[in-house]
């Protein structure tokens, strides 16, 4: 088998590391989407996911969820095929939107806000609170 020139090899090393650089970004995403259980996540900070049950039923897990984190419910309001609800956490603005797209299939769509600043941990842990209280019922 011939060897590399010390040259080819000193250009190798570069290129390689590259190659196995661009490959670090795919393994953390790899993870974060694993992490999720299955929760969609937006560049935003939006958090989605559905759920194979009607809307009255994700509608009392959502309750039962934020007042398991101890977040509390400022108002609710009607929107197309759905329902809005905003909450408060210490400094975060909830925001939680329930979509019926069947009368058997729910969308959630979850967000929170610090500000400007989107927090797509407590919104993706709301759902993940409202998944565990669908489950309980």
């Amino acid at each position: 088998m011939q060897r590399l020139s010390l040259g080819l090899r000193i250009l190798a090393i570069p290129a390689l590391a590259g190659v196995l650089a661009a490959c670090d970004p795919l393994t953390l995403t790899a993870l974060a989407v694993g992490a999720g259980a299955g929760v969609q996540h937006t560049m935003s900070g939006i958090a989605y996911k559905t759920f194979s049950s009607p809307m009255p039923k994700v509608r009392t897990a959502v309750n039962g969820a934020l007042t398991h984190m101890d977040i509390k419910v400022g108002a609710t309001e009607k929107i197309d095929n759905g329902v809005r609800i905003k909450a408060r956490a210490a400094d975060r603005d909830i925001e939680i939107e329930l979509e019926a797209l069947t009368s058997k299939t729910t969308r959630m769509r979850s967000t929170a806000r610090n500000g400007i600043f989107m927090d797509s941990a407590t919104a993706t842990e709301i759902i993940l609170q409202t998944e565990k209280q669908l489950g309980a019922t």
